[in-house]
């Protein structure tokens, strides 16, 4: 069996394009990892982030509701004195 120029040369195309089809699916498979590999770093980051914010936020309402309970504990122990001070005279 012989093959003529016309019918080489088409399959040679044929082996090209698929030689390329695969070339691109393999690309695009690895952008796909990769794109869903950062998401994930990106997912995570912000998670801890958040976490970090949220931690400091509360530790700084409890230490400003201590300070401010401390503060108002003290000037109602000196109201207390001079209101008590102010009705023995």
């Amino acid at each position: 069996m012989t093959m003529d120029r016309d019918d080489v040369t088409e399959r040679l195309h044929k082996l090209e394009v698929a030689q390329a089809t695969q070339a691109a699916t393999e690309a695009g498979a690895v952008a796909t990892l990769t794109a869903t590999q950062a998401g994930a770093a990106a997912t995570t980051a912000a998670a801890q982030a958040g976490t970090v914010a949220t931690t400091a936020a509360a530790q700084a309402g409890t230490i400003g509701t201590m300070v401010a309970g401390s503060v108002g504990f003290i000037v109602g122990i000196f109201l207390g004195l001079a209101i008590s001070n102010a009705h023995k005279h």
